[in-house]
């Protein structure tokens, strides 16, 4: 099985300071969503994993979630393609859990999910720290965008051993596609 493992903001949509909140503040990044489809055409299963605080912080609901994932998977259909699942941790910073990146429980959860030993060599995309060091520590092969904090997360020279960097999820699916 081929399965990809995606941050949500900052990589498949425009990522917020302030958080994004609603359907009308989640908005695609340029190509992100056509990349989504065309990885799922080339018989990819596409998981989303993405810390989610705002539930925690009280700044959105769980209905509203749904609502903005709706809106996400509409976009992925209609552009052709489909997203496989989405795990989501809904816990603040000082909550402990064991699934807020950049601990790797959403990635072990989504490896009980499909069945899967491990996760070795299933590519994990993000733009910030916390989800290349959770990838990393899941056994995943991480890679950076340049979109959303990834530039300045290519700046802290801190990146786990063996991400591979690209301008951006279009850029990143090129590369797997081309290498298939």
């Amino acid at each position: 099985m081929k399965l990809a493992i995606l941050d949500r903001d900052g990589v498949i949509n425009q990522d917020s300071d302030a958080f994004v909140k609603s359907p009308d503040e989640w908005i695609a990044l340029p190509g992100s969503v056509e990349a989504i489809a065309r990885l799922s055409r080339a018989g990819w299963r596409v998981v989303i994993a993405s810390n989610q605080s705002g539930i925690a912080r009280g700044l959105f609901s769980m209905d509203t979630l749904n609502a903005i994932h709706t809106k996400l998977r509409r976009e992925v259909i209609h552009a052709g393609g489909m997203v496989d699942a989405i795990f989501i941790c809904p816990h603040g910073p000082d909550d402990g859990c064991a699934c807020r990146k950049p601990k790797p429980g959403m990635f072990l959860d989504i490896a009980r999910r499909y069945d899967m030993p491990d996760l070795s060599g299933v590519p994990a995309v993000g733009d910030s720290l916390r989800d290349l060091q959770a990838a990393a520590m899941a056994g995943c092969n991480p890679w950076l965008v340049l979109t959303g904090n990834g530039q300045k997360t290519q700046n802290t020279g801190e990146l786990p051993a063996g991400t591979r960097v690209a301008d951006n999820l279009a850029a990143v699916v090129n590369t797997w596609l081309s290498e298939e």
